[in-house]
């Protein structure tokens, strides 16, 4: 078992993720080869200064502009969207996926009841929808109006096909072929994936390739049940006997971070890095194309895996949650609000706008988690870079910071 620090834990879960020192990727190349890194790239609707995606990206890509996932995926076919728990994930991994694809089809108990249940109650327009897409070579929900269509409550759409069309994209039959304006345009599978990837790995193939994936993503995993690991599919019925077996075959390791209560897992082929980093050193493949984080403050995405749902606060002793879905008044910080990534530590945050009538990006509020890093020169100009690039990427013309409350921090940001 290995025994390693939270300073040495923290970094390698950000470096893991692409994010520490700082970019080592860039263009679209580096959007694919983050991706492949990062394992999952969630993806959300919500588009209040940039989706939450894009600004995963911004994060770690050099020179990355919004929507280049979706060249990597829907043009280049490196990547497909899947899931309860929507996220990009790479093509080549298909075969392990429509195993679980099939699980959710079945009722499989690690699965989704609901996508059963939708089959008995949408059989027709699943019928009906799987005709079309045969007959034409993609179709959107968009397609079909409203008044020749059933009527759903679902929250997956207020029409049967929009629940149809759902079914067969959750149960395998279709891919996305390409979004418009985030929305899926359907097609068959063998009209989207390459023919040789359109088979099934055996189940327990699947079921080690899920746990793998699941460590790989999170670092280190604790290999615990939580909503969004269930969405993922992960087997947690095998859970004792597959991580056993990947002991026992070594390839995975056991990790004790001093101050944490439960051992965690990390991958055998990872270790090299933990020893590096626990011996001070940055590894080399991790070496940054331009600045570090120490000299360009990077701006995490409210969905980033190093920060959502609670790890902000074991990894950095930092409460991050999105406010988002929270009523006004029960909102601390603000509607979307970003934490502030400078060296290896979570040290700020600040709530945004695009003010799209005179493309002005607004900053709403910041907050210091130390008071004293109003006065840092240092951070002044590290915050002051990461907003340069953030303006750029968002396309902006110009930036207002006036809510800026540290006067060195406002001064340095508004002299962009």
């Amino acid at each position: 078992m290995l025994t390693i620090d939270i300073d040495t834990a923290r970094r390698f879960i950000l470096g893991k993720q692409g994010l520490w020192p700082g970019r080592r990727w860039r263009g679209l190349d580096g959007t694919a080869q983050a991706v492949q890194a990062m394992e999952y790239l969630q993806l959300d609707p919500l588009q209040i200064i940039a989706r939450s995606q894009d600004i995963t990206l911004h994060s770690r890509v050099l020179d990355y502009t919004p929507g280049l996932w979706e060249t990597a995926a829907y043009e280049q076919r490196g990547f497909f969207d899947w899931g309860g728990w929507l996220a990009l994930r790479p093509m080549d991994e298909l075969p392990h996926w429509r195993v679980i694809m099939h699980r959710e089809r079945d009722g499989h108990p690690d699965c989704d009841p609901r996508t059963r249940k939708s089959a008995q109650d949408h059989a027709e327009a699943i019928d009906e929808m799987r005709a079309i897409l045969r007959e034409q070579r993609m179709v959107s929900n968009r397609d079909f109006e409203m008044a020749a269509r059933q009527r759903t409550q679902s929250y997956r759409g207020r029409k049967d096909s929009a629940l149809a069309l759902y079914y067969l994209w959750r149960t395998g039959e279709v891919m996305t072929h390409h979004r418009e304006n985030f929305e899926r345009v359907y097609a068959l599978t063998e009209a989207v994936a390459p023919a040789h990837l359109i088979r099934e790995s055996s189940e327990a193939e699947a079921d080690r390739f899920l746990i793998l994936k699941e460590i790989s993503h999170l670092g280190l995993s604790r290999l615990q049940r939580t909503q969004d690991a269930y969405f993922r599919g992960v087997p947690f019925s095998q859970k004792a006997p597959i991580s056993q077996a990947l002991l026992a075959d070594g390839e995975i390791v056991e990790v004790k971070v001093e101050g944490w209560k439960q051992v965690h897992y990390a991958l055998a082929g990872d270790a090299h890095l933990l020893h590096e980093l626990s011996a001070g050193r940055v590894p080399q493949a991790w070496t940054p194309l331009e600045t570090n984080t120490t000299e360009e403050a990077v701006f995490l995405a409210p969905l980033d895996p190093v920060s959502a749902r609670g790890r902000a606060k074991t990894l950095f002793g930092f409460d991050y949650v999105w406010e988002v879905y929270k009523p006004v008044d029960k909102r601390q910080f603000g509607y979307y609000t970003l934490p502030v990534l400078w060296g290896d530590q979570l040290v700020a945050r600040f709530d945004s706008k695009l003010d799209r009538t005179s493309n002005t990006f607004v900053i709403l509020g910041f907050w210091l988690e130390d008071e004293a890093l109003g006065q840092d020169e240092t951070f002044a100009e590290a915050l002051a870079r990461g907003f340069a690039r953030f303006v750029t990427f968002l396309g902006a013309s110009q930036l207002e910071a006036g809510m800026i409350g540290q006067p060195l921090l406002r001064q340095r940001v508004e002299a962009l």
